[in-house]
């Protein structure tokens, strides 16, 4: 665990290679689970304000072995920031393998997959890089394509993946505009040749003339189309990464009889806690992971420890600890939590932000971890273990339902790419553009935390704790101030004084006595 920018995707890289190394092997799988790692990055990372290679994803390692052989490994994937594939804020780019792409396809490629210069597409905001940067760029492409071959995806495969992502980009250009004899939306004349560009996956790209039916009568129909649009980018970015991850689970499976009972190593690489200038639902989410994290640290690390000297009847002075308790009850409890406000709001049709920030303001008066925002500003402040975070609430109702037309099912159901097909998506047949439920965002996240944790609390764990040098992304500069907020607010200090004047070896007594 750490901040953005401390150090635990490359620290977690490390790890492996030295449990690899530890293994005293080279076997072919050893290789695979270590070179995985370019892949996920490509699909998974990203640049923002904080860190040029930031984990925009969570993942879970969970190696498998066999008298101290690696025998299969499995990998799971927590709430991948897929809207950061249709927006992307001052300083921050999109997922590095579409500019991978652009850097290491050649010309006669970006022809077959429709791309053109890349300062057209809003989905990457018209920007590249230098030509210095275009060529590390062109040999990380390089190390994704190598990956895909050693990973097992087949070369139809490949081009059908890139095609998807060419796709995504040029439907980012399409815009709407309204018909002005039925009330109906259509594709603007300019943006024709994106649709068309944006279909090559598709049988009927033609029909693109819509009747739309918002559920809010607030919402224009032009901006209705171009949300399902959004949707339909995110959805198809999801379904490729998620893809990446099953191919990557089928080859480091264990090829061993079911009945031979497996040990297990897990390492887990989330995201870091973050405090942006400006915080959205996806700063939250982020930040209720590392909420979650800290208080399983706190929970092993003196509760734990302090009950089994207790027990003992050893001496013991109570080492105190800033305990996030109530701020995992501000977020979590039922009904009146945070995200169960979320939900409930979610669920109104007429509801928006505002109504979503006045319901907060009300229920959690008082609350000591939570601040109502001054002024016209819309927003709140929760208090966090790591420090106060300003959350800016627009868009807050709008990602958390994550909502997709039920008619956008046929698009995938009727695509001529085998990926896009198999989506599993819960639909109304009916002829508007209606509003398909797949269960609130931040529920889905909260419910695939809650399986993580369970994992967490049944193991025996061995907490690495990423530390940031300094906020400027500068190598061999120690900032103390910077580091010395992160040891206290991580309650290392105290972590320093149990180790100190507690008992952190303990054999068992037969070991002992042999000794």
């Amino acid at each position: 665990s750490g901040e953005s920018g401390a150090g635990k995707t490359e620290s977690t890289k490390l790890l492996l290679q030295h449990i690899m190394n530890l293994c005293k092997g080279n076997s072919q799988l050893e290789q695979q689970i270590l070179q995985v790692n370019p892949l996920l990055e490509a699909f998974g990372n990203a640049q923002t304000v904080m860190n040029d290679n930031s984990s925009r994803f969570g993942k879970y390692i969970q190696l498998r072995f066999q008298e101290n052989t690696v025998q299969g490994a499995k990998l799971s994937e927590y709430l991948l920031e897929k809207s950061r594939v249709v927006q992307q804020y001052t300083g921050e780019r999109n997922f590095h393998i579409f500019y991978y792409m652009f850097a290491g396809l050649s010309s006669e490629q970006k022809e077959m997959y429709g791309l053109l210069d890349p300062s057209y597409y809003r989905y990457i905001s018209g920007r590249f890089g230098t030509q210095e940067v275009a060529e590390r760029w062109k040999l990380k492409y390089q190390e994704v394509c190598n990956a895909l071959d050693m990973v097992g995806f087949q070369e139809q495969e490949q081009v059908d993946m890139q095609a998807i992502l060419a796709g995504v980009l040029s439907l980012g250009n399409v815009t709407f505009e309204p018909e002005e004899s039925n009330g109906s939306v259509k594709v603007s004349e300019a943006s024709q040749g994106w649709l068309k560009a944006a279909a090559v996956s598709h049988k009927k790209s033609s029909q693109c003339r819509v009747h739309c039916s918002p559920v809010n009568p607030s919402v224009s129909c032009c901006s209705f189309c171009a949300d399902a649009r959004d949707s339909i980018a995110k959805v198809a970015y999801g379904r490729v990464f998620g893809w990446i991850v099953c191919k990557i689970n089928e080859l480091l499976a264990e090829n061993v009889d079911p009945e031979v009972e497996l040990r297990e190593i897990g390492i887990l690489d989330i995201f870091g806690f973050e405090n942006f200038a400006v915080n959205r639902f996806e700063q939250l989410c982020i930040n209720l992971a590392n909420e979650q994290l800290q208080h399983f640290f706190n929970h092993h690390i003196f509760q734990l420890e302090q009950a089994a000297y207790k027990e003992e009847g050893l001496p013991w002075e109570t080492i105190t600890f800033n305990n996030n308790e109530p701020i995992l009850n501000l977020l979590l409890a039922k009904p009146v939590g945070l995200l169960s406000l979320l939900d409930e709001q979610s669920a109104f049709p007429q509801a928006t932000d505002k109504t979503f920030v006045d319901k907060l303001n009300s229920s959690f008066k008082g609350n000591l971890h939570f601040q109502p925002a001054r002024g016209l500003v819309l927003g709140f402040s929760i208090i966090h273990y790591a420090g106060k975070v300003q959350y800016a609430a627009r868009g807050f109702l709008e990602k958390n339902r994550d909502t997709l037309p039920a008619n956008v099912h046929g698009l995938f159901i009727n695509s001529i790419t085998p990926l896009l097909v198999p989506l599993h998506i819960f639909h109304e047949s009916t002829p508007t553009l209606a509003r398909v439920k797949c269960g609130h965002e931040a529920h889905v996240f909260h419910s695939s935390l809650m399986v993580l944790m369970e994992r967490m609390y049944s193991a025996n764990p061995h907490f690495v704790r990423c530390i940031k040098p300094n906020s400027q992304k500068e190598p061999g500069v120690l900032d103390n101030q910077v580091v010395l907020l992160q040891l206290r607010y991580n309650g290392l200090l105290e972590t320093i004084r149990i180790r100190r004047d507690g008992f952190s070896w303990r054999p068992s007594f037969e070991e002992f006595a042999e000794r």
